[in-house]
Order: C-alpha cells, then structure tokens, then sequence
C-alpha cells in the first residue's frame, strides 16, 4: 500500500487523500475538479485558512494587491511556477485589499509578500518580487522539492 497525502480541493475545499505516486493527477471525490491546477488559485481568508491547515503538501502564499506594481510583474512568474510545481506545492494568492483579515492575521506589512507553510506553520517568508527563478531557488532554499 503506498503512502497517502491529504490535499484540498482547489475547487470545494473536499479533504482528498491521493497517493504520493499520484501527486499532480487525479480529481476530487466530491466536487469531481481537478485537485493540481497548474495555475495559482486565488482564495478568500477562510479558504486560506482551511488551504494552510489541511493541506500536507507545502503551501506558496503571495499576498499581493492589484495596485502594486511590483506585484503585478512577479504574478506572471508566480503563475510559471504554479504550473512547474504542480503536485509538489499549492500555490495561492491572496488580496490584500479584498482580503484585509488575511492581511492582518499574517502580519503582512508590504507587498508582494510570499509566506512558505509546511505542516500548517509559517516555516518562511520573502518580501519583493521575485523571477520565476528566484521563486523556485527559495523554495528549495526553505525545504520544498520541486
């Protein structure tokens, strides 16, 4: 029997179990969407919330705002490493202007800001845009394989 890995439903928020051969394929057996879209999912706080807690694979936040600008040139590079990591790490991305509670409750004081959780603890954080590059290179830096 091969180990299981508890990841959420990008789409209902269904707890899925999937196999660690299986990372990056198969859907939920609730909602029936796909459980590893190769693009960053943006989420409301209490997704974030349920995301962070529940899911065993690591989870890439990038706090962000649409009137920032340097938070609008690294989006293309967040999104070229949601679709390379797809099954190794969620990627997800919050407003802080729709979402000020998540903005509060994490602390975050500028923008773009990327918070790295394992286990569903806050293990790093990085503030500035980065290059898809950059991105990959940190999150191996703080324990992600990719």
């Amino acid at each position: 029997m091969s180990q299981l890995v508890h990841t959420v439903c990008p789409s209902c928020g269904g707890i899925n179990r999937v196999p660690v051969a299986r990372l990056g394929e198969g859907t939920c057996g609730r909602c029936k969407a796909e459980l590893f879209p190769d693009k960053a999912l943006p989420v409301d706080f209490a997704g974030l919330q349920r995301r962070i807690a529940k899911n065993e694979l690591p989870v890439l936040i990038d706090f962000w705002a649409p009137w920032c600008g340097p938070c609008r040139m690294m989006a293309p590079a967040f999104e070229q490493v949601a679709a390379e990591t797809k099954g190794s790490v969620h990627l997800l991305k919050v407003d802080t202007e729709q979402e000020q509670a998540a903005g509060a409750q994490y602390g975050i004081r500028s923008i773009p800001t990327m918070a790295l959780f394992l286990g569903g603890k806050e293990v790093a954080r990085m503030s500035g845009a980065l290059d898809a590059g950059g991105i990959k290179n940190w999150l191996r830096q703080n324990g992600v394989t990719i």
